[in-house]
């Protein structure tokens, strides 16, 4: 105790016991405080009952003496926070030189155990920044998992140990695997006792008993944690494959088994598997399922993400089954069943060994995913971003299509909600730097050809669309609950609702599709000043047979087809037999029972544009 200290205490404006705690904090030691950190004492003022600390930023912050004693750690001049306040430029040269010395001193300064950000903040940022620290904090954990001295923790967030004796690196894995106490402790632990089987080769009798505690393990968290028994599993079986002499126990369960537990839920399974596992797993499909494999697999694959899908093909590649899969694969593109993820790994991969799907179709898929996403309000823009951000891969898309078919991505392209107008603009000016003839199905400079058109009353074309929001609104998003609530029924192999919605969801695919497709090729009319000299849209045939019996027609648009009122589509057999025809001549209409000769009395133009109004939509339109 220093003359002053004493002075104070015979005084009385310190105790005896404050007075021996600030004997080791005299001005230019050092000390710590739990929440201020690292601090050097700068000067006392005992006679005012004061000391003052420099705290980082907080230089000379006043404490009161007695509370000082309490609550500040002296450390001493060679402690690792002491040598970086005081010199920096020796704890560099040591890092380069004695990485692993140095490591020992900050785990053994900070009470033996340190995690890997309360060692950053120990040298960052006099000894290196950021970026210097995890450099350095990489190379010298391999030289620590060598050595032996130090445990090194399954999970970032627990702390490296200092060992007073060396142990084998991998036997301490072990040990933490048997003392964990939650199921994703232990499969950290078994992981890096994998990293470490090269240090466990002479320790047969070791893992023997470790493969044997992992298979009770296992087996007893099957049922309610599947997926990590089989990480846990796995980590067995790389155990047996090291060691002839070692063998799995009687009634040891498989990676097999558990699959097949799982089989009606699979695609959740996989789902709780760590993605650099789905390789291993997938292997034991074959051996799980027999013949049925391939089925399990592509169901998967239909469900699956993009990673997955990846090795789900690298599976059937490696089976001989490549043309199993591309023939699933060309016919869910077909149905439009195919899912998001899956797309994105075709095109990341530019179809791979599946180039022949890699076409406009494969876009026209594209669209309809999108599509299914939105309605079903999936919160995902992945599929949609690679289409936007790659910008050679619509072009390739379409690369080999015929005029027909660009035509055709050009009008979905146009119809799809799925992107706003100044997106559907830029993807549209792609297709036509390719295909600059496009260029008149966005400007309408040039007419469509006259076979790709299709001539419609404007009342019949409103209702078609209304039709068609009612389908994309209603139908189809009623469908997809449909879906989703017959999936959770059970085995989807003997689930009927499930079948029929699936059955259903194609039904109105195949509708969307066709709508779209006659949507697009559409011009709408109100049949004024039609051509009367002969029959043509929009006129009114008065027609005579040879026992003097009369019948009219009106000759309207595609969609405008109603017998009961005389009203005819001109793509109906009768309109098509009139079209052409003047007054007079003798024509040949085909009915119920074979054709009837009439001749043509009278031709008119169409005026009753209330009575076709009333009857659209009165009558669902029949298409000719």
């Amino acid at each position: 105790m220093t003359d002053e200290l004493a002075q104070a205490v015979e005084s009385g404006s310190l105790d005896k016991k404050s007075a021996d705690a600030l004997a080791r904090l005299t001005p230019g030691s050092f000390c710590q405080h739990k929440s201020w950190g690292f601090g050097c004492v700068a000067e006392w003022n005992l006679i005012a009952g004061q000391i003052f600390i420099d705290f980082g930023s907080r230089k000379k912050h006043p404490m009161q003496a007695a509370y000082a004693g309490e609550t500040l750690t002296p450390i001493s001049g060679d402690h690792i926070l002491a040598r970086k306040a005081t010199d920096p430029e020796t704890l560099r040269q040591q890092a380069k030189n004695q990485p692993l010395e140095l490591a020992r001193k900050i785990l053994l300064d900070l009470g033996g155990r340190a995690t890997v950000d309360q060692v950053a903040a120990t040298l960052q940022p006099e000894v290196f920044d950021a970026a210097g620290f995890k450099k350095w904090w990489d190379s010298v954990k391999k030289k620590m998992k060598a050595d032996g001295h130090f445990q090194i923790p399954a999970k970032k967030s627990d702390p490296f140990v200092l060992l007073e004796v060396a142990v084998n690196p991998g036997r301490g894995f072990i040990t933490q695997f048997r003392e964990a106490r939650h199921t994703k402790d232990q499969v950290a632990a078994l992981d890096q006792v994998t990293k470490a089987l090269g240090d466990l080769a002479d320790e047969v009798e070791e893992l023997k008993a470790l493969a044997s505690q992992i298979e009770e393990t296992a087996q007893k968290g099957r049922r309610l944690q599947s997926a990590a028994a089989v990480e846990m599993l796995l980590v067995r079986d790389e155990i047996l494959s090291r060691h002839s002499a070692l063998t799995p126990g009687p009634d040891a369960p498989t990676v097999a088994d558990i699959l097949l537990s799982e089989e009606s839920r699979l695609s959740a399974f996989f789902t709780s598997l760590p993605a650099s596992k789905h390789r291993k797993v997938l292997e034991s499909f074959e051996k799980a399922f027999g013949d049925r494999w391939t089925d399990k697999a592509l169901k998967l694959a239909q469900e699956a993400n993009s990673r997955l899908a990846i090795e789900i093909s690298k599976l059937f590649e490696r089976s001989g089954q490549s043309e199993v899969l591309r023939a699933a694969l060309a016919r869910w593109i077909s149905e439009r069943s195919i899912t998001s993820e899956t797309l994105i790994w075709l095109c990341k991969e530019r179809g791979a060994g599946f180039s022949g799907l890699f076409n406009a179709e494969l876009l026209a898929a594209v669209f309809s995913a999108l599509e299914f996403d939105m309605l079903s309000e999936r919160r995902t823009s992945r599929l949609r971003d690679l289409l936007m951000d790659d910008r050679n891969l619509l072009g390739e898309l379409i690369a080999e299509a015929d005029p027909a078919a660009v035509r055709d991505t050009m009008r979905k392209l146009l119809l799809t909600p799925v992107f706003d107008d100044l997106t559907k603009r830029s993807l549209m000016a792609r297709i036509v730097k390719l295909y600059p003839e496009t260029q008149s199905l966005i400007t309408g400079d040039a007419p469509e050809e006259k076979s790709e058109s299709l001539t419609v009353s404007w009342v019949s074309l409103e209702k078609r669309k209304a039709d068609y929001e009612h389908l994309i609104q209603v139908e189809i998003p009623k469908n997809l609950r449909d879906i989703n609530i017959t999936k959770e029924e059970g085995d989807l192999r003997e689930n009927f609702g499930y079948k029929a919605a699936k059955e259903q969801q194609r039904v109105l695919e195949r509708r969307k599709i066709e709508a779209e497709r006659d949507l697009t090729k559409a011009r709408g009319t109100n049949f004024e000043n039609p051509d009367t000299s002969q029959v043509s849209i929009g006129t009114v045939v008065t027609l005579v047979s040879d026992a003097g019996e009369r019948e009219t027609y009106k000759i309207l648009g595609a969609w405008d087809s109603f017998p009961d009122l005389h009203i005819v589509s001109y793509k109906a057999a009768i309109g098509q037999a009139l079209l052409g025809r003047k007054p007079g001549e003798r024509v040949e209409l085909p009915g119920d029972k074979g054709s009837r000769p009439f001749r043509i009395e009278s031709l008119t133009a169409f005026l009753d544009q209330d009575l076709l109004r009333v009857t659209v939509h009165a009558l669902a339109p029949e298409e000719a």
